[in-house]
């Protein structure tokens, strides 16, 4: 049984506060803002998760439900940011989110709209590498209509959908995937070249 005097985004930032600080943990010791080199490393995990989460963001049921949802996928804006910089193009990565529940679904992109927050912060330290929202940093941008207002309305479909127990069970598990699996693409775009080669 789930706790109702919680609202579930409450809830889904309580149950991923484990794995958040995990990849806010790995994030910083790759430093990626410290040299371009290192933040081409960083930009193409990013690409990578908002290029698997792509069919997500496009989902019809998923679009039913949060209209401006195509709008707010940044896989574009990621990959602009590569060709800007003249980094190639990551080949995918197995393990990819594939077919989730919509309740799961809901829990990847929980995790994807509320990064756009910690965005504000990271645009910051990309401009010290000559980087903004029209050159190598576009998916750092602010997304239109603002972030917290982006958010807040995201949030709010997300609280007042009816879920079941199952369901719920479901988005949680959705966000803390979304999580451990941005940190293995981040491992991969830091490991040594010869790891990071296809088998």
């Amino acid at each position: 049984m789930t706790d109702n005097s919680i609202r579930r985004s409450q809830r889904l930032n309580q149950i991923t506060h484990a794995p958040h600080e995990q990849l806010d943990k790995a994030v910083k010791a790759n430093a990626p803002f410290e040299t371009l080199a290192s933040y081409r490393r960083f930009l193409s995990a990013q690409y990578l998760f908002q290029e698997e989460l792509k069919k997500l963001y496009t989902h019809p049921q998923l679009v039913e439900l949060i209209a401006d949802l195509p709008d707010r996928c940044r896989a574009e804006q990621a990959k602009a940011d590569l060709l800007d910089l003249e980094a190639g193009i990551p080949a995918p990565v197995a393990g990819a989110v594939d077919g989730p529940s919509l309740a799961e679904a809901l829990g990847w992109l929980f995790v994807s709209e509320g990064s756009k927050l910690g965005a504000a912060f990271l645009i910051k330290r990309a401009v010290a590498l000559n980087l903004n929202e029209t050159f190598g940093a576009r998916h750092l941008g602010e997304p239109s209509g603002g972030r917290a207002e982006g958010w807040k309305r995201f949030v709010r479909i997300i609280d007042d959908l009816p879920f079941n127990a199952e369901q719920e069970r479901e988005i949680d598990r959705g966000a803390v995937a979304a999580f451990e699996r941005f940190n293995v693409l981040l491992q991969h775009a830091y490991a040594p070249a010869s790891e990071a080669e296809p088998a």
